[in-house]
C-alpha cells in the first residue's frame, strides 16, 4: 500500500501496525497471525468492488453463516461508514431469509436493528 491509500485506510480504522496486537487480544497471537497471513487487509484494498459493495458481501456472508454475532456487529457499523443505509442492511437481511432460513436471518436482524439503534450510530 502506498501514500494516500495507506492514509485513507488508517483513517477508516486501526493503523496497520495496531492490527496484530488488537486481533491477538481477541483471538490469540497464533490465530491472529494466521488470519493476517491468509486474509490480511489486502482483501479490503479497493479493486473493482467498492468498500460499500464489499461491506454488503461481508454482511451477507456473516448473516448466512450465523453464529458470528461479534463480527456482524462490527461489520454493520463499518457498512454504515462505507455508505450502506440502515434500510439497505435490513433489506439484505430480509432477502437472506429465503436462503439462510428464518431463524438465522431473524437472529441477525435483531442484532442489526440493535446495532443500528445504538447511541452514536447512524441510521
Amino acid at each position: 500500500m502506498t501514500g494516500d491509500a495507506d492514509s485513507d485506510r488508517r483513517a477508516r480504522g486501526l493503523a496497520e501496525s495496531e492490527v496484530p496486537a488488537h486481533l491477538g487480544a481477541l483471538v490469540g497471537d497464533r490465530m491472529a497471525g494466521e488470519a493476517i497471513s491468509s486474509a490480511g487487509g489486502g482483501a479490503w484494498d479497493e479493486g473493482t468492488l467498492t468498500l460499500r459493495e464489499r461491506s454488503m458481501i461481508v454482511l451477507a456472508s456473516l448473516i448466512t453463516q450465523g453464529g458470528a454475532d461479534a463480527r456482524l456487529r462490527g461489520h454493520v457499523r463499518w457498512a454504515v461508514e462505507h455508505g450502506v443505509t440502515a434500510e439497505q442492511i435490513e433489506e439484505l437481511a430480509t432477502l437472506l431469509t429465503i436462503y439462510a432460513g428464518f431463524p438465522r436471518a431473524a437472529t441477525a436482524m435483531e442484532l442489526i436493528r440493535a446495532e443500528l439503534a445504538a447511541p452514536g450510530e447512524q441510521t
